[in-house]
């Protein structure tokens, strides 16, 4: 299989691309960014693309995207540090086929991978993100300000009754058990 690495740190590419050599994968290039991989892909039309998530000029999200667009059809397969499920959601939406973390054991990596060209690793799906009413948005969006019960209440017109209410379904949807817990699970999933 033949693979393309693009990370912007040197010595994480040297050392995968060892790893991945020694079981058998066949390193075309490595880029140190988004626009390099974009570039390397088009012209030597690997199997497969690692990419990172944080680079620069272009990272790995919208060089995913951009692959994507141009009619690249190889596996993509985003390694990061990061693993909020926003991103996750981003990287499906993007068109990447895995993402993995860059603390697996190198062997795992490889396992994994052809296993993914195989078939026989399942394939990034969008995971499921609550769906807020138009008014839960307006309490959360005012709950992100720092606004109580009562505040809230009175910017969108409601009893604090039915702001209350409003409360425990977006607590429910976000399975948070208050709104510390449901602010950080919105802004993890991308709500705000």
């Amino acid at each position: 299989m033949r693979l393309i690495i693009a990370d912007d740190h040197p010595l994480f590419r040297m050392g995968l691309r060892a790893a991945l050599e020694l079981q058998g994968y066949e390193v075309v290039a490595e880029a140190s960014d988004g626009l390099k991989a974009v570039h390397d892909v088009q012209e030597l039309e690997p199997d497969a693309v690692l990419l990172d998530i944080r680079m620069p000029e272009l990272d790995g999200l919208s060089t995913a995207r951009r692959l994507r667009e141009g009619g690249y059809g190889g596996l993509i397969v985003m390694l990061t540090t990061f693993g909020e499920p926003a991103l996750v959601y981003q990287a499906a939406q993007a068109g990447a086929d895995a993402y993995w973390s860059k603390e697996m054991p190198p062997e795992e990596l490889g396992q994994r991978l052809g296993r993914l060209a195989q078939g026989l690793e399942p394939k990034l799906q969008l995971p499921d993100l609550p769906t807020l009413s138009p008014r839960e948005k307006e309490v959360l969006t005012q709950l992100a300000k720092g606004q109580s019960t009562k505040e809230i209440a009175r910017d969108l017109r409601l009893s604090p009754e039915t702001v209350k209410d409003h409360l425990e379904r977006l607590y429910t949807k976000l399975d948070a058990r208050n709104r510390v817990e449901a602010l950080e699970r919105a802004r993890g999933l991308g709500l705000l």
